[in-house]
């Protein structure tokens, strides 16, 4: 049994952080290893979390959670979708995807973190996809906690 508990907390372990840096040398990007595996969200939802780092005092850092959900092609009849992280606060953060020509959303979307610091003081409750029915993915505690984690070792990740 305490082998099967260290296998289980290894899976859902804290994923190491990939640093790399353009040609230029003027943006860093930082990210969560996914050569493995995605971390999980939820069931059916993975994601990566990216720091784009800009060289300069006008630019600042840019913060994207990327979700990618398992099997998920809806048909929808918009042109658009909406994708919604729910907070615990009650405020979402959203972002808007382009279906593609043949009239499917292909699963992954991208959603742009504001604060990433005010990000670590609440938790995300609920990913919702809006299409032709709402998809609703419940967040653990525990993979709340990693997310934590996650994003904090992409906060102060050098």
């Amino acid at each position: 049994m305490l082998v099967f508990l260290i296998a289980g907390l290894h899976i859902n372990a804290q994923a190491k952080v990939l640093k790399s840096i353009n040609e230029a040398g003027d943006v860093a990007t930082f990210e969560l290893d996914c050569s493995v595996k995605f971390q999980t969200l939820a069931k059916g939802l993975r994601y990566n979390i990216t720091r784009h780092e800009f060289k300069g005092p006008e630019m600042k850092n840019s913060y994207r959670l990327l979700l990618v959900m398992d099997g998920f092609y809806s048909n929808t009849l918009n042109t658009t979708m909406t994708i919604s992280a729910v907070l615990n606060d009650g405020t979402a953060i959203q972002a808007k995807k382009i279906i593609e020509d043949d009239g499917f959303f292909d699963g992954a979307c991208t959603l742009k973190i504001k604060d990433p610091q005010g990000l670590l003081k609440v938790n995300i409750v609920k990913v919702i996809v809006h299409a032709d029915k709402d998809v609703v993915y419940t967040i653990s505690d525990q993979n709340k906690a990693i997310f934590k984690k996650n994003l904090n070792a992409i906060l102060i990740a050098k």
